[in-house]
């Protein structure tokens, strides 16, 4: 058993506890209102689930959930993550977060943004390109042949492997992409963004589409870099 901290707790964070708290894992649940604005959350998650600050959070897991609008990546708590394997689920959406001039240039991506604030602590990217509706539908127990691959991608081959193991507790297999630096290859506009989980021929969101890890490797090499 895992404690799996959530810096966050929106559609994205709240899946991802379900799925946590499914699998026979603790969580610890936070966001930028308040610990009680998350009792009906923590109440339907049942015993396995609290609420806390996000340094609580932070503190509390073994693996730490980051599940924010990429503007408030400073907010993170620095010093209770070092060490620590950090799954960053955030997008750069310059309507909502303004302009980062080095992610309209091509410099870096948002996840080495999070990386380069969390200096001491190894980030992995995943469950950016999902909608949280599919993510929490196309799950599937091992060797299933209707399993789905979920793209990951850092700079630390350990984080990796803990990340790896933790999708295939929650139902999903895990597929490289790379270091941070390729994760823009499954960020908005890219054909791994989203669409290969949506069952052809259906309007997005539309029903959750089974993408195997070839599927995913298609969509991630057709990317092509703004």
């Amino acid at each position: 058993m895992t404690t799996i901290g959530l810096i966050g707790s929106g559609h994205i964070g709240s899946t991802v506890a379900r799925l946590a708290v499914d699998a026979g894992h603790d969580v610890v649940l936070s966001n930028s209102r308040g610990p009680d604005t998350l009792a009906d959350l923590v109440g339907e998650l049942g015993p396995h689930a609290r609420a806390a600050s996000a340094a609580e959070a932070a503190a509390a897991g073994d693996l730490v959930v980051v599940t924010i609008p990429l503007k408030a990546y400073r907010d993170v708590p620095v010093e209770p993550l070092r060490g620590k394997v950090v799954i960053d689920t955030g997008n750069y959406y310059a309507q909502r977060d303004g302009n980062i001039a080095e992610l309209d240039d091509g410099t870096t991506t948002s996840s080495e943004l999070l990386q380069a604030h969390l200096p001491e602590s190894h980030v992995v990217k995943v469950f950016n390109n999902i909608y949280f509706g599919h993510l929490g539908s196309l799950q599937r127990p091992a060797g299933s042949p209707e399993r789905s691959a979920l793209a990951i991608a850092g700079d630390d081959e350990a984080a990796k492997q803990a990340v790896t193991r933790f999708l295939d507790s929650i139902g999903y297999d895990a597929y490289d992409a790379g270091p941070l630096a390729e994760g823009w290859r499954y960020e908005p506009g890219t054909p791994a963004y989203g669409q290969p989980y949506v069952t052809p021929g259906a309007d997005f969101p539309g029903p959750a589409h089974q993408v195997p890890a070839a599927q995913l490797k298609q969509a991630l090499d057709a990317a092509v870099r703004p």
